[in-house]
Formats: structure tokens, sequence, C-alpha cells
């Protein structure tokens, strides 16, 4: 029952305004088997990596997901994935073309020398670190038609919304656990994101 509890408590975060779309990037990487559930269950999605892959790249590659509510493929994303790593949830009025294009100029990154890295912006682990470091244009870049960014803490059971406010970075932490009110932000934390800008 808890596991149920848990997984309703982050769809019921994920589905909650009437006019925007949610997404899932998810990282072929860590989710097994993702390209069988994506050609199986058929949610409209795409690699965020460019042209033809080998199908060990593609295996492991990023990919963008369109959610829908009631879907078998966001039922199966939350009840395993939650927890897992497998990916971060965006919000956000743009359709899935717009996030796809959004999403692929994020992927590349260049250190002190000039040269290129893969940006993992999709793995929880570091979206929750590094969008607390950005200061005002890369909240933008980061951002562009994004609403807000919907992830897993190091504790499942604290689901993290991250969005811009003028210029700043707005964190609400979420306790997912009904014994401990529920979809309620942390008074603490309420406090705390005011500080953050």
């Amino acid at each position: 029952m808890r596991a149920k509890d848990l997984n309703d408590a982050v769809l019921h975060q994920l589905f909650t305004g009437e006019d925007t779309n949610v997404f899932a990037a998810l990282d072929g990487a860590s989710v097994p088997d993702l390209l069988d559930k994506l050609y199986r269950l058929l949610p409209e999605f795409e690699c965020l990596f460019r042209g033809e892959l080998e199908p060990d790249v593609a295996e492991v590659a990023p990919y963008l997901v369109q959610l829908e509510p009631n879907s078998e493929f966001t039922r199966w994303i939350v009840t395993h994935g939650w927890g897992q790593h497998w990916g971060i949830f965006a919000v956000s009025p743009a359709d899935f073309r717009a996030l796809r294009s959004h999403f692929r100029t994020l992927l590349t990154v260049y250190d002190a020398s000039g040269r290129p890295m893969l940006f993992r912006y999709y793995d929880p682990r570091v979206l929750r670190i590094y969008l607390p470091t950005c200061n005002a244009g890369e909240l933008s870049t980061i951002f562009g038609p994004i609403t807000g960014y919907i992830v897993e803490d190091a504790d499942p059971w604290t689901l993290l919304r991250f969005s811009p406010d003028s210029g700043s970075l707005s964190k609400e932490q979420f306790d997912l656990d009904p014994e401990a009110g529920q979809n309620e932000p942390s008074a603490s934390l309420q406090n705390a994101q005011r500080q953050l800008s």
C-alpha cells in the first residue's frame, strides 16, 4: 500500500497544471529496457541525440517522452523509476517539438580548455545539485520554455520542484509520505526558497 501512496503522490505532483504539458527526459543508460517499453507502449518520444545511432548507443541515449496522466507508460515510469534516477520531469506550456529542441541545446557543455563534454542534466542527481549553483543567465538557459523541473531527492519520499522566479531559483520540497502531510511543501523550505534569490 505504501508504494501505491508514493506513486499516487508523484502523479498528483506531475499533473497539477491544467494548461501545461508534462515531459520526462529519461536516461537510457539507467532505465532497463527503455527502448522496448517505448516501442511497445508508443508514447510520443524521440531520442535527444541527433541522427542514426548504433544500436548500443541508442540503448543508452537520453530520450524525451511526453507523458499523459493515465497512460500505461506514465504509470510504468513512476512505479518503477521514481527513486531509481531514471530521469527528470519537466512541465511546460510548450509542445513536444519545442521541448525536444530545447533539451538538445543543453546536451553539450565545454570545459575550461574548450573541450566539449556531455552534460547529463537528465540525471536527477546532477540536476538537483546543478540548479542551485546557477546565475540568472544560466537559469534562463536551462529553463527556456520550462516552467518547472520535478525530480526525486536522495530520499524518494521527497519530491523537489524547481522553477524560475524573476532571475532566481525557486525550490519547493514536498514530503510524499501520507503520514507526514503528503504534497505539502515543508515550511522550512518555503523560507529557504525566499533566501535563494
